[in-house]
């Protein structure tokens, strides 16, 4: 097995900040969600870059308001100590519908440093 092979972990096998984020981030809960990225953080959804602090939380706003969905977890993988993905599933009201979106997470000094949304 290569270092670098994502193993399957169960959901609480996620670590608390992980786990902290996909709370707040269902709940629509922005000002919470935030707390988990270091304040040099990047996310990348959509296509679309944010860094930073402010322009995490204006996305995180952005994306609870978007949309109505209900998303689920279905999946944890942890591929090393920094680094994990988290497969949901969302059903709403946005174009198609449905879709599994992976979350891929990177994290530094238990805060989450690097997040990827890609299907």
């Amino acid at each position: 097995m290569h270092d670098n092979q994502p193993r399957t972990i169960t959901p609480d096998g996620l670590p608390e900040v992980i786990t902290r984020y996909l709370t707040a981030h269902r709940a629509h809960d922005a000002g919470t969600a935030v707390t988990t990225f270091t304040g040099d953080a990047t996310v990348i959804d959509d296509g679309h870059t944010y860094q930073g602090s402010l322009a995490i939380e204006r996305w995180l706003d952005q994306s609870a308001n978007e949309f109505t969905y209900s998303i689920e977890l279905t999946d944890a993988q942890e591929i090393d100590a920094a680094h994990y993905i988290a497969t949901h599933h969302l059903e709403g009201d946005f174009p198609g519908g449905t879709i599994d979106l992976r979350y891929r997470f990177t994290l530094r000094d238990d805060l989450i440093e690097h997040l990827s949304i890609e299907p």
